[in-house]
């Protein structure tokens, strides 16, 4: 090789890696919007698909060493087999350890769930809290492993979210660049959970972003293939749930059944709901009038859990194996009905006693105990007209859990994913659009939604509500040099009237007063100490506040559509 093709190759290599640099430097500066973006969503779906099976693998590991058994889907059978003292204290120290590392990693004690990833898609540009996220799913994986009586689907999200605001932060993604990755990462990990690909995507777009803006489809569907595929390397091509026999609808007079089915689940859906926040406030309200230490919380509610189980360990863990007995038909009515309502309270004394977990997995074991307990009743009254009792917990599966979490789309999808049965839809739809019309009318839209909506985050409404939280009164005010701002007098005299806002308010607490005051402009002060006056730092004029909400409003209306 001569000396001028080394120059040449030299030159290449140096231009290549020019080029590199300079490509690095636009992500950092641009965002991901100047590469492929594609090829993020894909790293993003193997990495939380990695997630969730870590995190399901944990759950396994610990299940074996404190029950024996490694099967999910046997794990009651097991406990009934062990000494009664055995199935009480092992839920009390995993809530000791689970309060334990919630007191030291997190500033309340509160396990992240999947209301804080939609909290962070709609108001934090795609970003969760990582430490408390790791924390919570380290103390979720340990509840889920020491019979603690919930779901894993809320941890794995969250888990998720955590990859996602990582990458985001690294590569300087704006805020819908960022709900895009976000939305990746929970499409991925929903879908490694559950095996589930079709659903996972739906659900990411359909609960978490909760739009189905073109732009994120295709992304969010490679990210979510990503984590099916990890999945399968894992545990194969199966469903969750076997069912031995066909389902099939047999008549289509039993249409109005599955209607008034949906309805049933609707009521147990919010019953299922107010328990969890009932316990949750109650839980809250012992603990500040007994003074208990925040980190022994978790622990009183796993001797509650382990105490409920030395009688019926069927409330242990996700509860697939009885998940399963209900849509094969294993149980009897009068079984049918105790266990649903014996997880109710289990699930809301460990969601409500901060141990962890999520409600998804509880939800379908409740609607399947409760289509099959509707059925039995329903094939009994009238045998000649109508199929398998087994349809009807399929159907209640559905509907339990598509009202919970306020997703009928995903939620179908995914009873079909689980199972396998995709003959059954006209019925699983019918259910499903009954509970969750009903359910949505009786909470927040949903139990995420509502659980937000208790912290003063009003997501329920759409963005004409949320927003106005968004922006804070100090950057949009006009200070008293401004050109074209108001007359101090004219704000005092507003002031001492009582009309005036604090400059760390926001315009959800201004616009009201604009509309009770009738005046063009409010002014901003800064309150003293008592006995002090305030000190007046601005004015916020109406016209300033309307600019921004309307720039806001046409943002997201551009992101939804584009």
């Amino acid at each position: 090789m001569t000396d001028r093709d080394n120059s040449i190759l030299k030159k290449k290599a140096a231009a290549a890696i020019a080029a590199l640099r300079n490509g690095w430097s636009v992500m950092l500066h641009r965002g991901p919007s100047q590469i492929q973006f594609w090829f993020i969503a894909l790293i993003i779906g193997i990495a939380a698909g990695f997630a969730a099976l870590l995190f399901r693998k944990g759950i396994i590991v610990l299940q074996g060493l404190v029950y024996g058994t490694e099967d999910m889907a046997r794990v009651h059978s097991v406990a009934e087999t062990l000494p009664w003292y055995w199935v009480l204290i092992v839920p009390i120290l995993g809530g000791l350890v689970v309060g334990l590392i919630l007191h030291h990693f997190t500033d309340d004690a509160r396990v992240r769930s999947v209301s804080d990833v939609i909290e962070g898609a709609a108001l934090n540009d795609g970003r969760v809290e990582r430490r408390e996220g790791v924390a919570s799913a380290l103390a979720s994986m340990i509840t889920l492993g020491t019979g603690g009586s919930s779901g894993r689907e809320g941890p794995v999200v969250h888990m998720a979210g955590v990859i996602a605001s990582w990458v985001s932060d690294r590569i300087n993604a704006d805020g819908i660049t960022g709900r895009d990755l976000l939305g990746c990462a929970v499409a991925a990990a929903v879908s490694a959970s559950f095996n589930a690909p079709i659903a996972g995507a739906l659900f990411a777009l359909e609960v978490v972003l909760r739009h189905f803006a073109v732009h994120a489809f295709a992304p969010i569907v490679i990210a979510s293939v990503a984590g099916t595929i990890i999945n399968r390397l894992e545990f194969g091509d199966i469903t969750e749930f076997a069912l031995p026999t066909t389902t099939a609808l047999e008549f289509y007079v039993e249409l109005p059944a599955f209607l008034l089915l949906g309805l049933v689940c609707g009521m147990v859906a919010t019953v299922l709901m107010h328990s969890l926040l009932f316990a949750e406030d109650m839980a809250s309200y012992l603990q500040k009038r007994t003074r208990v230490p925040r980190w022994l919380r978790p622990m009183i509610a796993g001797a509650m859990v382990g105490g409920l189980a030395i009688g019926f360990p069927h409330i242990i863990g996700v509860g697939y194996e009885t998940t399963s007995a209900a849509l094969t038909g294993q149980l009897v009515l009068h079984e049918a009905i105790v266990f649903a309502i014996l997880k109710v309270i289990a699930v809301s004394i460990t969601i409500g006693g901060r141990m962890g977990g999520g409600v998804f997995s509880p939800s379908l074991m409740v609607g399947a105990l409760t289509g099959l307990a509707f059925g039995l009743i329903a094939t009994g009254v009238f045998p000649d007209v109508s199929g398998k009792a087994t349809l009807y917990a399929l159907a209640g599966m559905g509907a339990v859990a598509a009202a919970v979490l306020g997703a009928p789309i995903s939620t179908t999808l995914i009873v079909f994913e689980l199972t396998g049965d995709w003959q059954t839809g006209l019925a699983v739809m019918v259910a499903v659009s009954m509970s969750t019309a009903l359910g949505s009318k009786l909470v927040k839209r949903s139990f995420f939604l509502t659980q937000l909506d208790r912290r003063g985050t009003q997501l329920a409404a759409g963005p004409q509500a949320y927003l106005l939280a968004m922006f804070r009164v100090e950057p949009l005010m006009r200070p008293p040099d401004h050109p074209r701002g108001a007359s101090e007098d004219a704000c005092w005299e507003m002031i001492e009237d009582g009309v005036y806002i604090g400059m760390n308010g926001t315009l959800e607490a201004a616009m009201p007063l604009f509309d009770r005051s009738a005046v063009p402009f409010i002014p901003v002060v800064v309150l003293s100490g008592e006995g002090e006056p305030p000190e007046l730092k601005g004015a916020l004029f109406h016209v300033d506040a309307l600019k921004a909400y309307n720039r806001a409003l046409a943002a997201v209306s551009e992101e939804e559509h584009s």
